[in-house]
């Protein structure tokens, strides 16, 4: 029986929560294996190319993980990695057990860190592989969140929407992916963590000291701001061209936003909003009659969307159609 000092760290979130943020703050810490890339085993390689327990799914995932820069960045030889996966792995927890356990190895640390937002959605797969899994799921107000994937635009919406950058669908978006990681969180309550977006950027001290005693781990605030890996020196927030780098991305949405459209999205998800300690508009308080109703297409969207997303990771992870998942996500 290992340490809990030693224990395997997920971190987890939907997009543009923090995540990145989060990782590189505990990489900042010491003592987490420095890896500054994500391992897709489960929502990419495993639906691509089959379960781990035959021979030549593992050749196969091994094949188009050895070419990939996720590997490349990792610095280990492809040779050995390959004969250990291929003889010793059977699931995508042994697989992150070998190739993230021979990063610690190598860099002689005794503990390992998975940047992986979209285990959010498989935590308990992942836990039922790995029992010892710790998981740090960071939220951000939703509202902020569909401002960031609009404006990114990388966000795929219903495939006949005619609004590839839609702020409902984006928000709905959200509100799946925390309330799937809240849901899967309550059965482990001793190995999941919620900390907020918010919290970790205006109160980092004292977030800290929450994330230290859960993972027992030493997250000092002025030692983890001198090493400032990744994101703490360089910002990667979808506005950075505009505001630069150190202005307070908190609340974005109240000045990026239109009254109607923060009504629009409160009607979607207002009742996470508030769960999540997010305080609703004065507009959604009180919203005046011939300002802003919800349409049809608003309605339709609540009531359908979620099942959609559902269905849509069900037939990747279940059914052959992951067989085309993209590989997009290895580089």
């Amino acid at each position: 029986m290992i340490e809990r000092k030693r224990y395997p760290v997920f971190v987890i979130g939907c997009p543009r929560s923090g995540t990145n943020l989060l990782y590189d703050t505990l990489l900042s810490s010491g003592g987490f294996a420095i890896y500054r890339s994500s391992v897709p085993i489960y929502e990419t390689l495993i639906p691509r190319f089959g379960k781990l327990e035959r021979l030549e799914n593992r050749k196969k995932i091994m094949a188009a993980w050895l070419g990939s820069t996720g590997f490349e960045r990792s610095g280990l030889d492809a040779a050995e990695l390959a004969a250990k996966v291929v003889e010793n792995c059977r699931s995508g927890g042994d697989f992150l057990r070998i190739f993230m356990g021979a990063i610690a190895r190598k860099q002689q640390v005794a503990r390992w860190a998975a940047y992986s937002p979209d285990t959010v959605l498989r935590v308990e797969a992942v836990k039922n592989d790995i029992p010892e899994a710790l998981f740090i799921h960071i939220i951000r107000d939703g509202r902020d969140i569909a401002v960031s994937l609009r404006k990114l635009g990388d966000f795929n919406p219903l495939p006949w929407s005619r609004q590839p950058r839609s702020l409902e669908e984006t928000a709905l978006y959200w509100q799946w992916m925390v309330l799937k990681g809240r849901r899967a969180g309550r059965a482990i309550p001793n190995d999941y963590l919620e900390i907020r977006y918010e919290d970790l950027v205006n109160d980092g001290r004292r977030t800290l000291k929450n994330i230290s005693e859960f993972l027992d781990h030493d997250l000092d605030h002025d030692r983890i701001q001198a090493a400032a890996l990744g994101t703490l020196t360089k910002s990667n927030s979808s506005f950075r061209e505009e505001t630069g780098f150190g202005l307070n991305p908190v609340q974005r949405w109240k000045q990026r936003l239109s009254p109607d459209q923060v009504a629009a999205i409160e009607w979607q998800i207002g009742s996470t909003l508030e769960l999540m300690g997010y305080p609703l508009s004065a507009a959604e308080r009180g919203v005046k009659p011939g300002v802003w109703k919800p349409r049809v297409r608003d309605q339709w969207l609540r009531a359908v969307y979620p099942s959609y997303l559902e269905s849509k990771l069900w037939l990747k992870m279940k059914t052959p159609a992951g067989r085309f998942s993209s590989l997009a996500k290895l580089e």
